[in-house]
Order: C-alpha cells, then structure tokens, then sequence
C-alpha cells in the first residue's frame, strides 16, 4: 500500500501519525531488526551464556499455553539481575527492537509471542524471595518465584499465598496478567493482593510503584500506579520484584463435590449460597462434559452430571456450621450425590485432577490443543450466560466442557481443538466471539482472568469503547514511546 519513499516520510513524520497508520492502514511496524552487533551488545551486558539465537530456545519462548500460533523472538536472552533488565530494555529502547518479557509462559492468550520478532527477556533465573514478613502478612519476591515454591517456603510461617490460577505460575508473571483463580472467591484476585512493584520501565529507569520499601496495606498517596502495572501485560515495563498478601493457613479445610440435573440448579445453589453471606474459599462449577474428561483423565468415577466443588476455610468452631447450611441449599435446589474430602491427601488429588481440566479437556481429542476462553459476568446473569453457552456449543456440534469460579461469576470454555480442522476452529471462534459479546451485553467482561493478549484485542473496544481503549493508548504512549514493549498485545 506504501511505497518505499511514503514509508521513509512517514518514518521521518510525527510520533503520532506513525502508530495511527499501523492501528488503521496497516502500516509496517517500526521496529529494528536484530542484527549480529545488536547481539554482541547484549552478550556483553548479561554474558555469553545468558544470550540464545537456537531454534529450539526462540521455539520456546515464541508462544504460551494458548491456541495462538507461534511468534518467534529473534533472540532469548536470561536476566540474572535488575541491572541486567535495565540494560537490555535501555539498549532495546535505543535501538526500537520490541522486548517481550517471559516468565512461565502459562497464559492462554498469547500474551509471550513475539508478533515482531525482537528480544524475549526472560526473568527466571531472578529467583529469589526476598523477606518474608511474618508478622505484617507479606512477603516480597523476584520475578523467577513461582507460586507452588513460594507456598512450599511458606509451609513452617503458618501462611500461604493464596492466588491460585491453576498452573504453576511465576507470581510477578501473574502480577502481569491480574491472575485470579480458584481462590478468588474468598482471596480476591491478584490486584487486591499486590501491595508494591518494582518495575523498569522501557528506557532502563527502575520505579517502585508504592515507594522503595513500602508494604503498607493501603495509601492514598498520590496515583495508584501498583495497579496500573498489575493487569498491564507486559506492555509498559518488566516487573522485576513484587511485594504480595500473605493469609494464615486456616485451621480447618473441608472440600466436597455434589451433582445437579441441571446448569440453572447448580449455579442457583451458588447465588444463595452468597447471598447467605458464608465465606467460601472455593466455588466451582463443572459442567456434565468437564466431569466426564475429569473421570477419563484423572481416574475418578465421578457421577457424571452439573457439578459444583466447593472448599470451606476457618475455624473448626462455626465451619461444620457452614457446612450444614450449604447442605441445606444444595437439597433446597435439588443437589444430590454430596460427598465430602476432609484429608489433606484426599482434597489435593480433587484439586489437582481440577487444576488439570485443560489437558483432561484435551484428551478427548488426541492431538488437540486447548482453545480456552473466559467471560465474567454479575452473579445475577450468570445461570442465563451458562446456559446460552452451552446451546451455542451444543448448536454447533463441537466439543466444549465447561469449567467456572461460578463463585465471582467467572467461568472457561475448553475446546479441545486440532488445528487442521479449519471448519472445528472457525466454529470454536464463533463461540467465543458470541461469548464475549452475550457477557458484555449483560454488563459483563470479555475476560475475567485470560487478559486481552493478542486474542481479544478487538473485543477490548467493544468493551471500554474507542474513548477509553484512546485513553489507555496515551498511557501507554506515556511509558513506552517507541513502542518496544510486548507490542501487538492489548491494543488492536
């Protein structure tokens, strides 16, 4: 559409013109190349090793756990320290090459692909815990601290980190995406439970976002920029340290599983259960397919119907309490088949074959690749929203189990996917196109815990609206002027 003297013009133009003519015509980006001597500048700052240009390592890195094809980055390269961040992102800022930050590369909206090729940063190796304050409930830790780790360091305090989105994330990577979980119910979600960032922005200044060293449990000092970079995707600096909530392992846990005939009794179940006001840890909701993929996959003989796993935290005085009034509910609404794990054992395998629902999902097609979606929606909506998903799925004649954290009104969609079949995938997108659309228009989210990434771009301007989808550009423009970070993420 350019010729070679338009596009040297518009090179020379204006910063505004340029990201306006990407976003509407298709303009080619504006990023640099990878050359041999940009490559050689970065071994000197990390060293040798720490620097990869292999097949198999930019392989790695160039996708998540989504259905996303993969967007290879010309080079890896391994932080082993803030200055490390600093330097690379100030080199790549210098020389407009696109950074994408990398943690676990657990996400399912291809939030890690390099969509321009560029430097893939990955914060691994910065693995270390920082403090943990026993006493003040927090704990700080380096981007390479994974949430099973840190909950594993934590055994002999008495506390725990509570965000739990099922697989085993870095937690400054979920700090990226606002990850939330089966715990959200109780817990909340990550920008509930973030307390200080330290991050480095894309021309190598390093920034707490609270202040170096605060942890105080709330401040109305001045803009709230810790959550403006929980959520922000990898799209306006590296998170390199995170100060996070800590909880006090609860004195008594009882997990149980019941059975419904139908979606609307199973999620009714639910909406009284909150509204009686009991505090559950856990609250969710597998659809009849989701349980028959669960059996299949993690070797139970679960009754195979509408099902909601719920989890009961505190004191034994006044939890069996609790306990007998759900009961009560669950028979109100015509539940059946309540069976309860008290055990430690026996409640981590329920949880476990749970956290594992992708790939049990999966397995009912081999050689699939999960297509995963989410809505969020008010409690209130969410038996209509279920139910007129599932009749989309049946409609369509593919496979989709249901899986929700029915208790914030959040729920995913699996789809078992082989690439290959062209009309199964065209048919899978439809669906989570008109998911979208059905939360939204019962003033719901696109996406309750996926984040935008590169999948939900669009639906992101139906959700905020061309005004406030502009507002967060210039935010963005703001931080990374060049647009060196994560780009083609978030914003269309």
């Amino acid at each position: 559409m350019f010729s070679r003297q338009v596009k040297q013009f518009l090179k020379r133009s204006s910063s505004t013109l340029w990201p306006y003519l990407q976003r509407n015509y298709g303009a080619p980006s504006r990023q640099a190349k990878v050359t041999n001597d940009f490559v050689s500048s970065l071994k000197s700052i990390v060293g040798d090793k720490n620097v990869s240009t292999a097949d198999a390592v930019r392989e790695q890195h160039g996708h998540d756990e989504s259905h996303h094809e993969i967007g290879l980055p010309d080079v890896v390269v391994f932080a082993e320290s803030v200055q490390h961040v600093s330097e690379v992102s100030k080199l790549c800022n210098d020389n407009v090459v696109s950074l994408i930050p990398f943690g676990s590369g657990t996400g399912l909206e291809g939030g890690v692909n390099a969509l321009e090729g560029g430097v893939c940063l990955d914060v691994t190796k910065m693995d270390e815990i920082i403090e943990v304050n026993a006493e003040d409930f927090d704990c700080t830790v380096r981007p390479g601290v994974m949430r099973i780790g840190l909950n594993n360091y934590l055994r002999d305090t008495g506390l725990f980190f509570p965000i739990d989105p099922g697989a085993d994330a870095s937690v400054c990577g979920m700090c990226a995406t606002s990850a939330s979980g089966t715990n959200a119910v109780r817990y909340g979600t990550m920008r509930e439970n973030v307390l200080n960032l330290e991050v480095v922005l894309p021309d190598g200044r390093v920034i707490d976002t609270a202040g170096k060293g605060r942890r105080t449990k709330k401040t109305s000092a001045g803009y709230n920029l810790t959550n403006l970079f929980v959520g922000s995707e990898g799209t306006l600096g590296t998170i390199t340290k995170a100060t996070v909530r800590l909880y006090g392992v609860p004195e008594k846990t009882i997990s149980a599983v019941c059975h419904f005939n139908s979606v609307q009794e199973a999620v009714d179940t639910v909406v009284q259960v909150l509204q009686c006001g009991i505090p559950m840890a856990k609250l969710e909701f597998l659809d009849d397919v989701a349980i028959e993929a669960f059996n299949k996959f993690s070797k139970f003989d679960m009754t195979v119907a509408q099902s909601l796993f719920l989890e009961f935290h505190g004191p034994a005085l006044g939890l069996e309490d609790q306990f007998n009034t759900v009961k009560e509910l669950i028979d109100m609404n015509n539940g059946f088949g309540l069976k309860t794990a008290i055990e430690a054992d026996e409640r981590n395998k329920l949880w476990k074959a749970r956290h594992e629902m992708v790939w049990a999902c999966c397995s009912l097609i081999p050689g699939s690749k999960p297509y995963s979606t989410d809505v969020c929606v008010p409690i209130s909506h969410l038996p209509d929203v279920i139910v007129k998903t599932k009749e989309m799925i049946k409609e369509a004649n593919v496979i989709g189990p249901i899986v929700g954290h029915v208790g914030d009104g959040n729920f995913h969609v699996f789809f078992p996917v082989d690439h290959a079949d062209t009309e199964t995938f065209k048919k899978v997108y439809d669906i989570s196109h008109r998911m979208a659309l059905l939360a939204m228009d019962r003033n719901g989210t696109c996406t309750g815990e996926h984040g935008i990434g590169m999948g939900k771009r669009d639906l992101l301007i139906r959700e905020l609206g061309e005004e406030g989808v502009e507002a967060m550009r210039q935010v963005k423009k703001t931080f990374d002027p060049n647009g060196i970070m994560n780009p083609g993420k978030v914003f269309c």
